[in-house]
């Protein structure tokens, strides 16, 4: 069991999104303005729909910081949506607001909304939509964002690429396929590449299945809303590379162990092994369609078109940004598990 740990809660139409944070060391600076720049990199990328138009995601610090450092305590976040407004009596707690306002009972075909309503024993499909919704991934950027703030105090940065919209592999065309799917009412999904510089070796291990790094990984950024792939390094295409050009070999350079190629993407037999982590996934087109899919209303078992609310066409970089954040918690915990300590000078010196 890990050190940086985390829990989230909220709906998207609900009052808020919040976090528990859990594990930072003392002495930690928390720039709040790098978090919200985060969570606008999450908001930002051509495609996006009419909830951008609403939602300024910004973040308030509620507890676990004091004059700009981390206390050793827990910290928690908090972002506030401001489509409640339009929702105060739709997502009422109180009973006494019952209203059957936005209820819908068409399952929408690539939601959660059929498994979740048999496995929770909803009828009103709203009761999925709200927490399965990828806006809880707006406070999990957050989250992430505190994440690299410590990353970053270790000298660990990350960036990340689209390398596919569509079918297009040219970024000069990316728009333009977005804006051809948006007239057909249709959607894109895309691939993209995370990337992370200057890890330690040894990051995760070898020594169970559940402590592979990679593994970790491929949990945090697959159980990303509408991701269905992930890959390390060029894994993806080790099948069509023979073993004598696919292992990235060592020489020795300056009384230094080097590598002139990185196919394994940074991590070998679970850890790291010093290159660059490199992370790769493919997002999904996202499932709900202004030309609405046939489904079933199961109020009644008829056949008939999926619910429809608001919908991006294209949603890649956003995947990108959160895929980030989720990779950057997977590493904190690490970097706690092989350096922990209470305060952020002790897991330097370590």
């Amino acid at each position: 069991m890990g050190n940086f740990r985390f829990l989230t809660s909220g709906e998207s139409h609900g009052k808020c999104l919040t976090a528990i944070i859990e594990g930072l060391p003392a002495g930690l600076e928390i720039d709040t303005e790098f978090i919200n720049s985060e969570l606008k990199r999450r908001q930002s990328g051509y495609g996006r729909g009419g909830r951008q138009q609403i939602e300024t995601d910004t973040v308030e610090i509620l507890s676990g910081v004091r004059f700009g450092k981390t206390l050793g305590s827990p910290l928690t976040l908090v972002i506030q949506n401001k489509d409640f407004d339009n929702w105060q009596r739709i997502m009422s707690i109180s009973a006494e607001d019952s209203t059957d306002e936005k209820s819908f009972t068409t399952c929408r075909p690539g939601h959660a909304d059929y498994a979740g309503s048999l496995k929770y024993g909803h009828e009103d499909l709203r009761n999925v939509l709200e927490r399965s919704s990828a806006r809880k991934t707006a406070i999990e950027t957050a989250v992430g964002a505190v994440a690299k703030l410590f990353l970053k105090e270790l000298g660990i940065y990350s960036e990340s690429e689209i390398l596919q919209i569509g079918t297009s592999k040219n970024p000069i065309e990316f728009c333009n396929e977005i804006d051809k799917a948006k007239t057909d009412g249709d959607t894109l999904g895309g691939k993209f590449k995370v990337v992370f510089k200057n890890l330690p070796v040894g990051l995760g291990s070898f020594v169970h299945w559940d402590r592979c790094l990679d593994g970790k990984i491929a949990q945090a950024v697959m159980s990303i809303p509408a991701v269905k792939s992930v890959s390390i390094g060029e894994g993806e295409s080790a099948c069509e590379i023979s073993g004598a050009n696919f292992h990235d070999e060592l020489f020795v350079e300056d009384g230094k162990i080097v590598r002139h190629t990185n196919n394994a993407g940074g991590i070998e037999g679970g850890m790291t092994n010093g290159e660059d982590l490199v992370v790769k996934a493919v997002m999904k087109p996202i499932p709900t369609l202004k030309k609405p899919l046939k489904t079933v209303d199961i109020k009644d078992m008829t056949e008939t078109s999926a619910h429809f609310e608001r919908s991006d066409t294209c949603a890649v970089v956003a995947c990108a940004v959160v895929a980030e954040a989720r990779i950057a918690c997977v590493l904190a915990d690490e970097i706690l598990i092989k350096f922990g300590g209470d305060s952020i000078k002790e897991i330097k010196s370590r």
